[in-house]
């Protein structure tokens, strides 16, 4: 614990977060912010941990361990990121270390835990990415757009890639399950496969290698990612904040939200990015993607393959064409006839 925290039990560090929130935001997000942190306290009080002072990482880990079996996962998400509000709260009046709201992991999210109608449209995936071409051509952000876009794969598929996984004469990735490397792919061996990207997209990925902004690192276990960050391989967390603030319409536009800049929560810091109502997550963008595979007259068995998603999966959780997207596809196959 550092010299320059000061005492505050769990309880009063709760009220005062409270107070400071209830004038910002609406009273049903009180009331949502007020039961999440109620469970917070009893695992508190349950600990023993009656000073604020004392919270670390490792029971942080606990305690999302001891509401996991409880609850489902998107909850569980909603209720560890009012936690994270608090735990920032928390620090900027001295009651835990900076930093520590940054330690709180939430668990990934089955295939389709996210509602259905949440998706990125493929007019604002390709807005994002021209603007990227014009004006950040291979930046991290460039090469991260075009793998979830053009590819439809998870953000652990994407954290996973290194720079020898690229295959330069097939304009391709090799996607590879490294379990005991941190680099897990959802579906283990079942998920490698091989992606094709073509030369207009894989060039990007190449030049980003030569970035002077790019970060030349290997990660802990002596592989070279091809996303870094100035520790290394980003964390899923990372690149969940990366795609929020990515996505975010004023950061290419207009906010569709009559909001200003100077006074938007959502503005600015990534980490609070996902405040913004049209910020998307990368499971939402993986949801655009697919449905806009479809929409190309591409073949449902060979979306299921590039995207690593069973058929079953596909339909019921990341196809959202309208029936009359869903005719014009049929329509066109019939012509063909």
């Amino acid at each position: 614990m550092s010299d320059d925290l000061r005492p505050l039990s769990p309880e009063e560090g709760i009220e005062r977060f409270l107070r400071h929130r209830e004038p910002s935001v609406e009273e049903s997000t009180m009331r949502n912010a007020k039961t999440r942190l109620r469970f917070f306290r009893e695992w508190c009080e349950e600990r023993e941990i009656d000073n604020l002072n004392d919270l670390t990482g490792r029971n942080l880990a606990g305690f999302v361990d001891w509401r996991r079996p409880d609850i489902a996962a998107i909850t569980l998400q909603k209720q560890l990121s009012t936690i994270r509000e608090a735990l920032r709260f928390w620090a900027d009046i001295e009651a835990v270390e900076n930093g520590m709201a940054e330690k709180v992991h939430s668990p990934s999210l089955p295939d389709g835990a996210e509602a259905k109608s949440v998706h990125l449209d493929a007019s604002r995936a390709y807005d994002i990415l021209d603007y990227l071409e014009e004006y950040r051509y291979a930046s991290r952000d460039h090469v991260l757009m075009i793998l979830l876009w053009r590819t439809g794969m998870r953000r652990s598929a994407v954290r996973a890639i290194d720079v020898d996984d690229l295959r330069h004469d097939e304009h391709a990735l090799a996607v590879t399950n490294r379990p005991d490397e941190d680099t897990k792919l959802k579906n283990g061996d079942d998920g490698e496969r091989w992606v094709y990207l073509g030369p207009n997209w894989f060039q990007p990925i190449v030049d980003y290698l030569d970035n002077p902004d790019r970060f030349d690192k290997t990660d802990d276990c002596g592989r070279e990612p091809l996303l870094t960050t100035a520790q290394g391989r980003p964390t899923g967390d990372t690149i969940y904040s990366w795609v929020n603030k990515l996505t975010q319409p004023c950061q290419i536009g207009e906010c569709p939200h009559d909001r200003e800049p100077e006074t938007c929560e959502a503005f600015g810091d990534r980490h609070q990015a996902s405040k913004c109502p049209s910020a998307r997550s990368p499971h939402a963008i993986r949801r655009g993607s697919i449905t806009y595979h479809l929409n190309q007259k591409i073949s449902p068995e060979a979306v299921s393959e590039r995207c690593d998603v069973s058929l079953e999966v596909l339909y019921q959780h990341y196809d959202v064409r309208t029936k009359r997207e869903k005719m014009t596809v049929r329509k066109s196959k019939l012509e063909d006839l």
